[in-house]
Formats: structure tokens, C-alpha cells, sequence
């Protein structure tokens, strides 16, 4: 059975007309607003020896709460011993270089073998509860084929705090995300805007797809071409893209550049049109393709807001080898795979954002 503290604090002055669970979400280290709302109906809250379970109760100075925290439980997901690549990693939250092919959460058909699962055996203790369950706060996703990198919430309230900012969408300035992908084709501007809303596909409930009328949820996508690669002996035209999201809908950037005619190399659900394009290929650079087994897609850059202290961060991921291969394949330059490890064009891939361009015109 899970014990449980207790807390008791008085409210000041400067608490005069608090709502009750903003005050003791503040108040109470690691413990998010939401995580207050369910202590109140739980009956975990008093005032002055009289439990109290209004959320929204006002809170008045000299004002004594008592609460009693459980602490929080093992989740009934296990814990295993996978390798992580992390970047950093605090009391409040870690950053991790996820590698293609891991899934992030369990779920039917990945109920183990997931970036959850290595993430309760690395971090163990230190996780002190999302909503009183010792497990990472997932705030965002990749995809099991998508590589880079991703930030999970270790306590109660940096979960709250990051969600809070994905649910901006970067709107206010505190979190930015950069990817990079090779695209079948030339997008015909140099830089521009996706701005296409985006659903469940109607017949294939697995798939995304852009909506129709005025149906769907708001996704903006802006790019620019890095450089483009011809293959010689052929038409046929791969692009490096430097994207940055507005929005992070799910599956948002493959839908977006599969609905303007450039789909990611490698992605058999929204780019299987473009399979047989692989022939116009130099061999080299279509064995890598076929090597690379995946969408060539990559979380290059992660900055967000601190949950604690409030400073910005920013944190940087070097193209993998997959697909730093491919681009040498394409460039007819795969002997100097070793030599490219670190080199200018590699920095020049995951370098600093160049930040968002606003007023390009958009695709719809």
C-alpha cells in the first residue's frame, strides 16, 4: 500500500483571491494543477480541519490547507534495460536522441520494447509521479521510423508545464522544432508554407490525411531547400529539406509534403506512389534507399522553456549515418562516409534553425 506526506501551508497576502488549485499548484514543489484537481475530489484537502473539494474556491490570507499527498506508484509498465542516447537530463526533465525503429509508447502490438519501458529502468527513482504514477511524461511524439530528438517530463509539473507549451504550437515564441527530410522532387519556391489542415483518414483510421471543407485541425509546415541532388542518366531530383513545425499534428510532415508532390524517400504510407521512383536512382544511392528501410526524416533541433527554471534551451542532433549514407550516395561521394562524420555539410545539416519566415506565401 502506497504511503503518503503531508503538507500544510498558509496563505499569505499576495494569495488573496487565488483560485484554490492554482495556489496549491504553485505552492506544492512537483505537483501540477491538474495532479491538485484530482487531490480535491479525492478528498485529500482541508481547510482548517474541514476537507475541501472545490477547485475553485477562493483563497482568503491567514487561510491553513493541509494536504495529503500519496506518493506515487510503480506503473504497470515494466522497466528495461535499453540503451538511450540522452543529451541531458535533469531532475525535471531528459532529452533523448531517439534512434529509428523505437517506439515511444507501449500500445497494441509494442506492449514492451518501447522509449516508455527504457525510460522507467533508466531513470527509476527520480521520477516522482505524472498524475501519482512513477512514469515519464510523454509530451510529444516521433515516429517509430522518424529518428532525433524528443523531451519527456520526469515530474508532475513539468509534464504540465511542457504540455502547456506544445499546446502553443510555438505560438509564443517558447518552443521550436526543426526536422530535416529528403524529398522525392524540387519544391518550386526555395522557402515557403504548408498550410493545410489535416484529419483521420475516413476509410483508414491508422492514416492522416488533409481535410476537406472546413473539417480538420489547423497544421502549418514551413521548409526551405537545403540543396537538391540529380541523378545523372535520369529526370530525377531528390531534395534535402529543412522544416520547421508551427504546428505538431501527427504525421504533419509527411502528409504535408506528400499533398505538395514531394514525399519523404522511405515512406510506404504516404509516399508508396513514389516506390518505383527509386529505379531512376543511381544503383548506389537506391541500395542505400533500400539500406535506409524507413521515411528519411529527422528531428534535428528541440528548444523549449525550462520547467523549472524558465530559461530557454536548445539542443541539436547531427543527421544519422543512415541517412547521412543516402545523401553521399546521392552526392556519388559514399567513400567518404567516415570523413563526413562531423564535417561541414553534416554541421550545416543540424546547425541552428534560421528561424521562421511568416510572410512566405502559403500552400494550400
Amino acid at each position: 500500500m502506497a504511503s503518503e506526506q503531508s503538507v500544510q501551508v498558509e496563505a499569505g497576502l499576495a494569495d488573496d483571491g487565488w483560485r484554490l488549485d492554482r495556489y496549491l499548484a504553485r505552492v506544492i514543489p512537483d505537483i501540477s494543477r491538474v495532479r491538485v484537481q484530482s487531490l480535491l475530489r479525492a478528498g485529500c484537502v482541508a481547510l482548517g480541519g474541514q476537507t475541501i473539494s472545490d477547485a475553485s474556491h477562493r483563497v482568503k490570507p491567514g487561510d491553513v490547507f493541509t494536504v495529503a499527498v500519496p506518493d506515487a506508484v510503480p506503473d504497470t509498465v515494466e522497466g528495461e534495460d535499453i540503451a538511450l542516447n540522452v543529451v541531458f537530463e535533469d531532475d525535471h526533465v531528459i532529452v533523448i536522441d531517439k534512434p529509428a525503429g523505437l517506439v515511444v509508447h507501449p500500445a497494441a502490438g509494442h506492449s514492451s520494447g518501447t522509449l516508455v519501458n527504457a525510460l522507467i529502468a533508466h531513470c527509476g527513482e527520480s521520477l516522482s509521479g505524472i498524475g501519482g504514477v512513477k512514469r515519464p511524461g510523454i509530451v510529444h511524439r516521433l515516429d517509430k521510423d522518424t529518428s532525433g530528438l524528443l523531451v519527456v517530463a520526469k515530474t508532475d509539473a513539468a509534464h504540465q508545464h511542457l504540455s502547456e507549451q506544445f499546446k502553443a504550437h510555438g505560438e509564443d515564441g517558447r518552443l521550436s522544432r526543426v526536422y530535416f527530410a529528403l524529398v522525392w522532387g524540387a519544391p518550386l519556391r526555395p522557402k515557403d508554407t504548408i498550410d493545410v489542415p489535416l484529419s483521420r483518414h475516413q476509410t483508414n483510421r491508422k492514416k492522416i490525411a488533409v481535410a476537406r471543407g472546413f473539417t480538420g485541425r489547423r497544421a502549418v509546415t514551413h521548409f526551405e531547400v537545403v540543396r537538391t541532388f540529380s541523378q545523372p542518366a535520369s529526370k530525377s531530383v531528390v531534395s534535402l529539406l529543412k522544416l520547421e513545425l508551427e504546428t505538431g499534428r501527427t504525421h504533419q510532415i509527411r502528409v504535408h509534403l506528400a499533398h505538395i508532390g514531394h514525399p519523404v524517400l522511405g515512406d510506404e504510407v504516404y509516399g508508396s506512389g513514389f516506390k518505383s521512383s527509386s529505379g531512376a536512382l543511381t544503383p548506389a544511392a537506391s541500395g542505400a534507399l533500400e539500406a535506409l528501410g524507413r521515411q528519411a526524416l529527422h528531428a534535428a533541433e528541440l528548444g523549449f522553456e525550462h520547467p523549472e527554471t524558465g530559461e530557454p534551451v536548445h539542443f541539436e542532433s547531427t543527421l544519422p549515418v543512415d541517412i547521412t549514407r543516402l545523401i553521399l550516395e546521392l552526392e556519388g561521394k559514399a567513400s567518404k562516409l567516415k570523413s563526413a562524420k562531423g564535417s561541414g555539410g553534416n554541421r550545416q545539416a543540424a546547425g541552428p534553425a534560421s528561424g521562421r519566415n511568416p510572410r512566405r506565401k502559403k500552400i494550400t
